[in-house]
């Protein structure tokens, strides 16, 4: 059988996540990896969640938690989380809600909806590497979202028309941002919003990071911005990933999409088609350890997490030779360097692997067109300080040499 006589034209576009093979890298004792953006696993809620799930499956709850389920998801999690969006400034319902198995999850059923072979999709020049992935699998154009860009929207729909398809919408990551850490300022999310407005296109906000600030002050979210303008969440164009990946655990893969009636409808379709729902036992047992110490565990991330980001932009300042530049992000997982220009991340990876035993991602992978290849990034997520200060120096040394 010659399998690519069959495979879609999509197949083509679909690639391994650079991610997800380094992290095997984790497996090896003698390396310092600073590659994966994952939550440091000591730092996981174990006896809670060990509580909940003795809970969910006692008595009368075990039958639920083992049985079918709605494919919108678990009512009373539903239901927290609109409390929750109601606290960032985004009042709506629990059938403003959508339970997906992670936000990734989420990012593929987007891309589903609104892309059709041709189309274009305005990305960030990097972005999450994660969210090319789910979106290339419908073929769509890539362009570099600028929200501050002066391009006349007749220009830019006449390009998207020339290349086959239509503007759908623009994606970003809108707080600490992966892979940069970076933050849109609230100027710049009003001004994707006027954008978005004058193209007609939605907005999708990936908020995976969005609790986890340790200094400046919080940005509205976009969707907040959104409803302010237009008086109700259902009048509005932008839909907002979340995720309980970098805040409880990510094992579980319990995220959620919030956005106006008329988009959740469309996306319950696709989950019953895809996967049905999403746990049942897993959303119930989050939804118990949300209730109870979410605040609190979120505290204690964020003096972890803030206390290995500062160390590891000492150590960068302390160690980075002239020519090297890093962003020093408020919150989130990752710090992104950018080389001086000739040199290669990919290259750079394979040698500091070989020679100094430290990992990192390459940046080119961040690209849509695997540009800007002189890049990298850094997690501070899973180490220890004292590993920051030797994977940093063994870094410097080597961009050094």
């Amino acid at each position: 059988m010659q399998w690519t006589d069959v495979l879609a034209s999509r197949t083509t576009r679909m690639k391994a996540s650079e991610i997800r093979e380094l992290l095997k890298l984790l497996d090896q004792p003698d390396i310092i990896s600073f590659a994966g953006g994952i939550p440091d696993p000591a730092l996981f809620p174990s006896d809670a969640f060990s509580q909940a799930f003795a809970e969910a499956m006692s008595g009368p709850k075990a039958a639920q938690a083992l049985q079918y389920s709605v494919s919108e998801g678990y009512l009373p999690l539903r239901e927290w989380i609109a409390g929750r969006m109601a606290a960032i400034g985004i009042p709506c319902a629990a059938d403003n809600i959508l339970i997906t198995s992670g936000s990734q999850q989420a990012l593929d059923y987007l891309g589903k909806l609104f892309l059709s072979p041709g189309d274009t999709a305005m990305v960030g020049w990097p972005t999450y590497l994660g969210a090319l992935g789910a979106f290339n699998a419908y073929e769509p154009r890539y362009v570099r979202l600028d929200p501050l860009s002066n391009a006349a929207p007749e220009a830019v729909r006449a390009e998207a028309k020339a290349a086959g398809g239509a503007v759908k919408f623009a994606y970003l990551s809108s707080d600490f941002a992966n892979p940069t850490g970076e933050t849109l300022d609230q100027r710049g999310r009003e001004a994707l919003l006027d954008q978005a407005e004058a193209l007609n296109c939605a907005v999708i906000e990936d908020a995976a990071y969005q609790s986890l600030r340790y200094e400046g002050e919080d940005v509205p979210p976009i969707l907040a911005l959104d409803i302010r303008r237009n008086g109700s969440i259902e009048n509005t164009r932008t839909v907002y990933c979340g995720s309980f990946s970098k805040t409880l655990a990510p094992g579980l893969r319990v995220g959620w999409v919030c956005a106006a009636r008329e988009v959740i409808g469309r996306l319950v379709l696709m989950k019953q088609a895809a996967d049905l729902h999403s746990s049942s036992l897993s959303q119930i047992a989050t939804h118990m350890v949300a209730r109870d110490l979410f605040d609190a565990h979120v505290a204690k991330l964020r003096s972890t997490y803030n206390a290995r980001r500062l160390r590891m932009l000492a150590a960068l300042d302390r160690e980075m030779p002239e020519g090297v530049r890093y962003t020093r992000p408020e919150g989130g997982m990752f710090v992104w360097l950018t080389l001086p220009e000739g040199m290669d991340g990919a290259q750079l990876l394979a040698r500091a692997i070989a020679e100094e035993r430290v990992a990192f991602v390459p940046g080119g992978a961040f690209h849509a067109d695997g540009s800007n290849r002189n890049t990298l990034r850094l997690s501070f997520s899973c180490a220890s300080e004292a590993q920051i200060d030797e994977g940093i120096k063994r870094l410097g040394r080597l961009l050094r040499a």
